[in-house]
């Protein structure tokens, strides 16, 4: 994607910065005046331990009195569409205000009309090629996608996409969502196309499907979405998630079981997530105001705490913001060096490759 974020990631690996004072651009107070006096922000598919959400959602409640509404934390990007798309002339509690979503999901949204523009105080900060030029949507984290272990039950942990495929992983190889709903899933199997060698978005698609088609013929895919407690169970043992993810974890499981996250030798696949206002928010004030917060310099810190490498990182680094220890705490630098970040046109070809065909050729119904 984007020379612009592959300079953020090397930087994320390479930069010691020290902790300072947060001095982060307040909104106006017209504007807070109005979310409060709205009272309540809908959102949806923020499960608590994805980017720290839990805490930044805290915080944002903390800062401005204003209650959220938690829809569906599990939800899957296509999953936030449909709810949007569901509840157009809806302004109760199932109407969500604000979205977060993979990058190829915000030009869709906001070809439908979906979506409205609003440019928060920080925009200059952010990278244009991760941003809409208009203010639909804009970059909010990344990370890279990685195998989850739970080395209780899995002693040689794999190391690249190739491994999964030995019969030692039968039954124990899990995706993070539904390929057919979820981006995070998605990008997994198109990560498994890329692994495969091929270069065209369309062909790496369909490789990755293949190579999913082969671990389900072989038992080694779980069609069970996996997650904290499920790698925790050990009815998932490896899953393939983002990054930010499986450090959450790891860190909440605390040791029981021991966790080992693994950025793969091979189809490093990094993905941007965006933030988007409903263009039928029925609290359009506080969805702004959420945004503000979230594109602060304390939302930007409270996503990284959470293992995401926030879209301002360079502003943040520049500023001397960003605390040396969260920096420590990510997979080690060489793991993020070969982070290939697919275009918007190249994300679309693979997501229509993976999500018309998984059922044909994988045949694994993942729930």
């Amino acid at each position: 994607m984007i020379s612009n974020i592959s300079r953020l990631l090397s930087l994320s690996t390479a930069i010691v910065v020290a902790s300072t004072a947060i001095a982060a651009a307040e909104p106006s107070a017209e504007l807070i005046a109005a979310a409060k006096k709205e009272g309540t922000l809908t959102t949806i598919a923020l499960p608590h331990n994805w980017c720290g959400y839990g805490d930044v959602i805290a915080g944002f409640k903390a800062k401005y009195g204003i209650e959220v509404n938690e829809l569906n934390p599990d939800a899957g990007s296509g999953d936030e569409i449909e709810a949007i798309k569901a509840n157009k002339g809806n302004t109760g509690p199932q109407a969500p205000d604000v979205i977060d979503v993979g990058l190829s999901f915000g030009p869709s949204a906001k070809a439908e009309g979906l979506i409205q523009p609003y440019k928060v105080s920080t925009w200059d900060s952010i990278p244009d090629s991760a941003k809409d030029a208009d203010g639909f949507w804009y970059g909010d984290y990344y990370g890279v996608l990685s195998f989850v272990v739970n080395t209780d039950i899995v002693k040689n942990v794999p190391k690249d996409w190739a491994d999964l495929k030995k019969s030692e992983y039968a039954n124990t190889v899990s995706l993070a969502g539904d390929p057919r709903a979820s981006n995070q899933a998605v990008q997994a199997v198109y990560a498994a196309g890329l692994a495969a060698g091929e270069k065209d978005a369309t062909k790496a698609g369909e490789a990755g499907l293949a190579y999913f088609a082969e671990l389900n013929k072989a038992g080694n895919l779980v069609p069970v979405i996996g997650k904290s407690a499920s790698l925790a169970q050990g009815s998932t043992p490896i899953i393939v998630a983002w990054d930010y993810n499986g450090l959450s974890w790891r860190d909440s499981l605390n040791g029981n079981p021991p966790v080992e996250v693994v950025v793969p030798a091979s189809g490093v696949v990094a993905g941007v997530y965006v933030q988007a206002i409903s263009a039928f928010a029925p609290h359009p004030n506080a969805a702004k105001l959420w945004m503000e917060y979230l594109y602060s310099d304390e939302g930007q810190l409270g996503w990284l705490k959470g293992y995401c490498h926030p879209i301002r990182f360079n502003d943040l680094a520049g500023k001397g913001l960003i605390p040396k220890e969260l920096l420590d705490k990510l997979p080690p630098a060489e793991g993020y060096a070969k982070a290939v970040f697919p275009t918007l046109d190249e994300q679309a070809a693979g997501k229509t490759a993976i999500t018309t065909k998984w059922d044909s050729v994988v045949g694994a119904n993942v729930q």
